[in-house]
């Protein structure tokens, strides 16, 4: 498989003094390269499979000897597509997902051998219905307990990831031995420990990278089809970042942004506060700092398969109920990043993190003494100048 250098870490290698805007078009050039890296391997025989979510097991893929891979639903162009199935009061996230695979827009998915489903949310759990009934691809669903912390909810992921064990090792003929669940382990760790590096760095007073930047980076990275590759990416990144010249000033107003995901077609939020001259410095989402704290303890002895239960079981996605773990992680995060106000962002119809605005903002107002932000939006720019407004108005309440 072709070796390659992130064009960002190429950049700052090199003693760029300004990490500010990094071009799209150079991290769109990084999307051709994992496309054609994964074509690579699948013409070598590889098996690929893709995934939509955290819960989603990459240790028993990367045991299986397949390759995982995330599966775009960021983008507005597809939801059209969507919509000829699906209701148009439903989530973007869910309308994008679905409306790229059933056009094919999508090579992530067009290269995947099957998908990996998850039961988080209503619209999730009937969008693979669907997509099964219509054979577009293998689908195969697992059924996730939404009780944190609980010995029935770990039991009931201990056992479905027994049933995927033993559905990948009959689908794909090979058989999967505690040694390679080990392994797979150790290399989730290593990329959650690396993308922590990364993310930690703008702990930093002022703000070493943008909210922009790093989530080109992180969302690039992420579709890479060697994950060892990528780790060693992301670490000569954090390396490359760590020597580069601050984003903003000691003046500037330093943004958490929490609530469902962001990717690159869904980044307007970000966009706007930080063309109000403020940074986003840090993201409590599945895509951001949600579960990259979320290490197994590779020295325990006990079945790899119940360690992966424990820890998925741990992540505080606004699905689990209750769910003390994410407001916890949110206020440790305004602690640890210096955060000055936070915006929750909810895409419309996504009722769970929805509600739990309501406890986000409790916590940061009432708990932590800070300006708050509720946004509830979704993929299109319609209502890009009256969110602006908001944002503006938010930010000025900062002193």
């Amino acid at each position: 498989m072709e070796k390659f250098m992130i064009p960002a870490a190429e950049k700052i290698l090199k003693g760029d003094k300004m990490l500010k805007s990094i071009d799209t078009d150079v991290f769109e050039s990084l999307r051709t390269k994992n496309v054609d890296a994964l074509i690579a391997a699948k013409n070598s025989g590889s098996r690929i499979i893709g995934m939509y979510c955290a819960y989603c097991p990459r240790e028993l893929i990367l045991a299986a000897g397949a390759i995982p891979i995330g599966l775009c639903g960021t983008v507005e162009s597809a939801i059209p597509d969507a919509e000829k199935d699906l209701p148009r009061n439903l989530c973007p996230m869910v309308k994008s997902s679905y409306g790229l695979a059933v056009s094919d827009k999508c090579p992530y998915f067009a290269l995947s051998d099957m998908v990996i489903g998850e039961t988080t949310c209503d619209g999730k759990k009937k969008m693979f219905e669907i997509m099964e009934s219509k054979n577009i691809k293998d689908v195969y669903v697992m059924h996730l307990p939404q009780m944190p912390d609980n010995n029935v909810s770990v039991d009931l992921w201990l056992s479905e990831l027994r049933r995927l064990k033993d559905y990948l090792g009959k689908k794909f003929h090979v058989q999967i031995t505690d040694a390679k669940l080990r392994e797979a382990i150790h290399i989730t760790n290593e990329e959650k420990r690396v993308l922590q590096k990364l993310l930690d760095l703008n702990q930093q007073q002022p703000v070493l990278i943008s909210g922009m930047d790093m989530l080109k980076i992180t969302y690039r990275i992420g579709f890479h089809p060697d994950r060892k590759e990528a780790i060693r990416l992301i670490e000569q990144v954090a390396d490359g970042v760590n020597r580069a010249f601050p984003a903003g000033d000691l003046k500037t107003k330093r943004i958490l942004l929490t609530g469902t995901p962001v990717g690159i077609g869904s980044e307007k939020v970000i966009k706007l506060v930080e063309e109000s001259n403020a940074l986003i410095v840090a993201q409590e989402n599945c895509g951001g700092y949600k579960n990259v704290g979320l290490h197994i303890d590779e020295n325990d002895p006990i079945d790899p398969l119940l360690l992966m239960a424990r820890k998925y079981m741990k992540i505080p996605c606004s699905v689990m109920s209750p769910n003390n773990d994410r407001i916890d992680l949110i206020k440790k995060m305004i602690r640890d990043f210096h955060i000055d106000g936070v915006i929750d962002l909810t895409w419309q119809a996504c009722h769970t993190y929805n509600l739990e605005s309501y406890m986000v903002a409790k916590a940061v107002k009432d708990d932590m003494g800070l300006p708050f932000l509720h946004l509830e939006t979704d993929y299109s720019q319609s209502d890009v100048e009256t969110l602006r407004v908001r944002i503006e108005a938010f930010l000025e309440m900062i002193n």
